[in-house]
Order: C-alpha cells, then structure tokens, then sequence
C-alpha cells in the first residue's frame, strides 16, 4: 500500500507512516517490526506528527477528521471532528498541550489534547488550507493556502496578525 507520510519520534526509536490503506503504523527502527497497527481513519491518513514528548501522535486523514493516538498502547485517546472537508496537515505544539489540524474546508483548527476538543476556528482562507505550524513558543501560528497566502494568527486571541 502507498505510504503518503511518515516521521520519526523525538527519541529516533520508532517511525510512524500514514498510508492509503487508511492505516497508520508504528515501526521500530532498529528491527524494522511493526509495533502497532492504527486503524479507526475511513479514508487515507496525509499527515502525522509526533508530540515532543513521543508518547502521542497525530494523525490528519481524508475522512475529515484527525485522531490522537497514544504511543505506547496504540490506543486512539481521541477523534478530532468538525472539519467539514478533507484535512491537510496537523501538528501539535512544542508542550504537546495543543494541537491543529488544516482543511480543504478554508480553515484551520486548534484542539486541546487532553480533552480532544476544539478550543478555535481560525479564518480567512479564499481556499484550502495546504499547511498550518505553530512557532517555537506556541503563541502564532501560520497557514499556507492555495489562495496564495500565508496567514499568522495570535493563537490566544484567534486574530488574524499578519498577511504574507
């Protein structure tokens, strides 16, 4: 099956892939043996990203929603719902306390971890949103659209603060 994505943990000793099978695996690196099996997405998984820590990941599909996994029982802690578009991307910030998803939808979102709900809908695309990430401190983030601009928002406040 097409591989569509794949990262390493923080530590380098696994290295999840996001496939067309709607699957997501965890792999050691050193033996090559698959650990878990993630399944739950209904359609292909096009992005997936660990937290600092390792111990969650994030997995952003083509079924409009995102899921939280834990790391070390390949259990998923959370379904991320309310896209109402394909997503994009996904990524949590540097405490892993937060995280975004992006859409086809024009919109990015940010979720709490620990709840699994939706804190913010940020907005202003005329177009799909291709990519979102957080700065190093948690404060901004960015979006990238196939309107042809990146937009940085105040994540505390939800405005729009910069144009690119």
């Amino acid at each position: 099956m097409e591989i569509v994505c794949l990262g390493f943990d923080p530590h380098g000793m696994l290295v999840a892939t996001g496939s067309m099978d709607n699957t997501a695996k965890l792999w050691d690196v050193e033996t090559g043996q698959e650990i878990f099996n993630l399944s739950g997405h209904k359609a292909e998984i096009v992005s997936l990203c660990f937290n600092t820590d390792g111990d969650k990941l994030l997995t952003a599909s083509f079924d409009n929603t995102a899921k939280i996994w834990d790391v070390c029982t390949g259990q998923c802690l959370f379904t991320l719902e309310g896209h109402t578009g394909e997503l994009s991307c996904g990524s949590f910030d540097f405490t892993g306390d937060y995280c975004l998803t992006g859409s086809i939808d024009r919109t990015c979102k940010l979720w709490d971890v620990g709840s699994g709900q939706a804190i913010e809908t940020f907005r202003g695309h005329n177009d799909e949103v291709l990519d979102a990430c957080f700065n190093s401190t948690g404060n901004k983030l960015a979006t990238a659209s196939a309107d042809g601009v990146a937009r940085i928002y105040n994540v505390f406040t939800g405005a729009c603060i910069s144009l690119l």
